[in-house]
């Protein structure tokens, strides 16, 4: 029975590590000496970080404009062409309300969500009191007639928004006057 080199505690046969101390043991009794810097794997690993940094360099090099600052170009979704009627405004209804115009996609902002079993009344009335409050464009949806709205629903609406972004930057105002306000894409 050998003992362990660096703690002295007995080992079995075969035993690659010690027990007590984790030290790792040959077969022949003494302690595994440590790979040199010369084995394989660190060679190895050494040679492919001269070549990612030698890249990195080439390519910071190449990239490197010294003509002055380049335009940056960002792209901002959103519709070809905005939903808008001949005034620039949503159109106004019978009830002195908005519509929203006719086989146009876009976006709203939703004050509320009323089941058309409470009748078309109690939403008319909450898109009054909406005016009354100061927000424009504003009107009465039937989410059935629109794809993209859970049917069942009296939409009460504000404006008529060509993309997401231009909605999302009025909702902060109209939470003012209506709490729960959210951002809607409106699709026929």
């Amino acid at each position: 029975m050998t003992t362990c080199p660096r703690c002295r505690e007995p080992l079995a046969s075969g035993q690659e590590y010690c027990l007590t101390c984790g030290a790792r043991v040959s077969d022949d009794g003494g302690t595994v000496s440590r790979p040199s810097l010369s084995s394989g794997w660190t060679r190895r690993s050494a040679v492919a970080a001269v070549v990612a940094l030698l890249g990195a360099a080439a390519a910071i090099a190449v990239t490197n404009d010294s003509r002055g600052s380049a335009t940056v170009v960002t792209a901002v979704g959103g519709f070809a062409t905005a939903p808008h009627s001949p005034t620039g405004e949503a159109p106004v209804g019978p009830s002195g309300l908005a519509d929203w115009p006719t086989g146009a996609d876009g976006w709203t902002i939703a004050l509320a969500s009323l089941p058309q079993t409470g009748g078309r009344a109690g939403a008319v009335e909450r898109a009054r009191a909406a005016r009354a409050k100061g927000l424009t464009q504003v009107g009465v949806l039937d989410s059935s007639r629109y794809a993209s709205l859970h049917p069942g629903y009296w939409i009460v609406f504000s404006g008529v928004y060509a993309s997401e972004a231009e909605a999302t930057s009025e909702l902060e105002a109209v939470r003012r006057t209506s709490r729960t306000a959210a951002v809607r894409r409106v699709v026929p």
